[in-house]
């Protein structure tokens, strides 16, 4: 489903460039559940937005369903991203002025998606993640793991084939994590989505059917389950 071969990115630091990934080769099966574990700046997070076509590699090539993603245009990619991409954040991302409800819907207003497909799917992704009757609450009259389960609602509301998530429980307390990794779970196991999760958490990383570890933006780990 997706491959990236050969991915290296550099980041102009004075003079001397930082190598973010170096040559970093990956495949990614339908319906798998990854795990990028590592240490602060061993270019998991920068793995990650490749991945999702947020971040354009120096060298090397994702590929995604057959297509070369960042030979696509700009307006191409964010299509792709539209369509086929979630993501969900450590810092949950969730616009304050905004209910739960319209928060969710932000993914299919900017796909052009009706008004009233829009506040359909949303309450639906809301009902998924256990949030229906919170809907109508702001990000702060809600708990950080409801911020969370928000931002996994938005995350999948738009049906992705890719779920991509960024320290999803670095925010929120341990037995809050848990239901958010189960929740994650669930998705993966139930819905088939396919699901990649940058944490530096071991028992996380457990959850996955694959792990693989990072270090200097280098792969020196693969565990298959």
């Amino acid at each position: 489903m997706i491959e990236i071969s050969h991915i290296t990115k550099l980041y102009p630091m004075g003079g001397e460039p930082v190598r973010a990934l170096e040559d970093v080769n990956l495949r990614i099966g339908e319906g798998d559940y990854l795990a990028v574990t590592g240490p602060s700046g061993s270019g998991k997070s920068t793995l990650l937005y490749t991945l999702g076509g947020l971040l354009t590699p120096t060298k090397g090539e994702v590929r995604a369903w057959g297509e070369a993603v960042y030979e696509m245009t700009p307006r191409e990619r964010a299509r792709f991203r539209r369509e086929n991409v979630g993501f969900i954040f450590q810092t949950f991302e969730l616009l304050p002025y905004l209910t739960a409800l319209e928060n969710v819907m932000l993914p299919l207003s900017i796909a052009g998606a009706r008004s009233w497909e829009q506040e359909e799917r949303a309450l639906k992704s809301l009902e998924r993640v256990g949030l229906a009757e919170r809907s109508d609450h702001k990000p702060s009259q809600l708990s950080g793991g409801e911020q969370q389960r928000v931002s996994v609602a938005r995350g999948v509301v738009h049906g992705p084939r890719l779920l991509l998530a960024d320290e999803p429980t670095g925010n929120i307390d341990q037995k809050t994590g848990d239901g958010i990794m189960d929740l994650l779970g669930e998705l993966n196991e139930r819905d088939g989505l396919t699901l990649v999760i940058v944490t530096h958490d071991q028992e996380n990383a457990d959850r996955a059917k694959r792990a693989i570890g990072m270090v200097d933006g280098r792969v020196v780990r693969q565990n298959i389950d």
